[in-house]
């Protein structure tokens, strides 16, 4: 059992970012676009609607806050590891480098969780707004290719064709290269952001102060799906934190990107630092305006505007008179998307690599491309999973399994950072996390809390993946992890020479 513990030598991650087949084109405004990227999106166009409703009314600006603080300080310690382990892998590398194999994988697992949840969710978001898109311009699909079963109040087959061939168009996109990927996003970015402060703008003319009123709603329950739960209070406030932090993870995907960085001991704690901080601000503002132009007890998907909840920000301006800018946002929102679902699967195909290249799960998904420089067959088996399951399953369960999986691997990288910090002292970093004891304590105090308040649903089919992964360890990943297999002289053995020269950043 003592082999569960076993930490990856640091020299041995100097050697994996040696011998990288992946190419190193991100300079630190490329990986800053990633993570606004993935950033916005999930929050502003997906979980307003039913961060609002479902939790906490025109208070979701303050779930917003308490999220972004917990993220604050995830993200220096996050910041901190990766100016110390700057390769593919994020939470997971870090915590095999620190506190040994057996929490690496959890972790891993965790991500695995937190990744495919968040591709399924936005998908799901995606063919809401292409739905609205259509409906803008006449067109209508069948309610049997936009729903999935549970939604479906129909007779026979049923299920969300847009999601699924979304994926499918993603993946296409990142099979072709990691550079060519950067620049669609980059576009996406700058299209998005666009459009986001059009929306501050635009809305402050038609916010109605009444909707603000109250605040904090009164406690009570409201139906979700076929349940009845508590929403709105102070309780509200802090389960809309949680439902609505996945929307956050777009910085944890810079750091599966590291391998693919040109400096990424100073690029990745830069992007990490900026694109949380500048997205916080942007949710805390739509959030405002959103629940301002729009009385939050409107997004009930059983209320006189049922699909609101699926495209928030466009319903708002529909329903405040002003149709041409829900054009402009639709337009955005479905474009905007894409970038979301593209750092999301991406982020997740670099987990993948990482976990293959130690042994833990099988080698094709450390299998790269040798001209593209993709991990081609991993993304394209990705493809089909999430495609699928997003085709079929509604989008409040993805969203709070999300969540889950980003909290958990928040508090572990709090954790994980502290206990390196007191084991190396002196080991060398360009990023240091400034009075470490208190935010690493903080952080994983507000993480937990916050993993406590999602939904019973939601925290125990996540525990039962959590124990799927543990199975999944000691039957396949200790046997056949290189680290013991062969040991680190062998495992580990690469080319001494410098990195080659990278491609001029984007």
């Amino acid at each position: 059992m003592s082999k569960i513990w076993t930490k990856k030598p640091m020299s041995a991650f100097e050697n994996d970012m040696k011998s990288s087949q992946l190419k190193r084109v991100l300079g630190k405004w490329s990986l800053t676009a990633i993570g606004i990227g993935a950033i916005i999106g999930g929050g502003i166009f997906v979980l307003t609607g039913t961060g609002a409703y479902y939790h906490a009314g025109p208070a979701l600006a303050l779930s917003f806050i308490i999220a972004g603080v917990a993220c604050v300080f995830a993200a220096l310690c996050y910041s901190e590891f990766a100016s110390i382990l700057p390769v593919e892998g994020s939470a997971y590398a870090y915590a095999y480098g620190t506190v040994g194999e057996i929490f690496a994988w959890i972790i891993g697992w965790g991500l695995i969780l937190e990744y495919a949840m968040g591709s399924m969710t936005v998908a799901v978001s995606w063919s809401g707004y292409f739905n609205k898109l259509l409906k803008m311009f006449g067109l209508h699909l069948p309610d049997y290719l936009t729903s999935d079963p549970a939604s479906y109040t129909g007779e026979g087959f049923s299920m969300n064709l847009p999601a699924f061939l979304i994926v499918l168009f993603v993946i296409s996109i990142l099979i072709k290269g990691t550079k060519e990927a950067a620049k669609a996003n980059n576009l996406i970015v700058i299209m998005k952001v666009s459009a986001v402060l059009f929306v501050i703008i635009a809305g402050v003319f038609f916010i109605n102060t009444a909707n603000w009123d109250p605040f904090i709603p009164a406690q009570k329950m409201v139906m979700e799906g076929e349940n009845m739960k508590e929403a709105y209070g102070i309780q509200g406030v802090v389960s809309g934190a949680a439902a609505i932090f996945f929307a956050y993870v777009g910085f944890d995907a810079v750091s599966t990107q590291a391998g693919e960085a040109i400096n990424p001991k100073k690029d990745v704690p830069f992007a990490i630092i900026v694109s949380l901080l500048v997205c916080t601000g942007l949710y805390i503002l739509v959030s405002l305006v959103l629940t301002g132009m729009m009385n939050y007890q409107d997004f009930d998907p059983h209320g006189k505007y049922p699909d609101a909840i699926k495209a928030p920000v466009a319903y708002a301006f529909e329903i405040a008179g002003q149709g041409w800018a829900g054009y402009i946002i639709t337009i955005a929102a479905t474009v905007g998307l894409i970038s979301v679902l593209m750092v999301m699967i991406m982020g997740q195909s670099r987990i993948f690599l990482g976990m293959s290249k130690d042994g833990l799960i099988p080698k094709m998904f450390s299998d790269v491309h040798p001209v593209r420089k993709t991990p081609a067959k991993s993304l394209m088996l990705l493809g089909i999973v999430i495609a699928t399951i997003a085709s079929l399953t509604p989008i409040s369960k993805l969203a709070d399994m999300t969540s889950f999986g980003t909290l958990f691997a928040f508090t572990m990288v709090c954790v994980a950072v502290w206990i390196l910090r007191k084991k190396e002292p002196n080991m060398p970093r360009t990023f240091k996390v400034p009075a470490l004891p208190v935010i690493a304590t903080l952080g994983i105090l507000i993480n937990v809390y916050l993993i406590w308040n999602l939904s019973h649903e939601a925290k125990y089919l996540s525990l039962a993946w959590l124990g799927l992964g543990v199975i999944i360890y000691f039957t396949y990943s200790l046997r056949n992890s290189k680290l013991h297999k062969v040991g680190y002289g062998e495992t580990f053995k690469a080319e001494q020479e410098p990195l080659q020269k990278p491609d001029l950043d984007l």
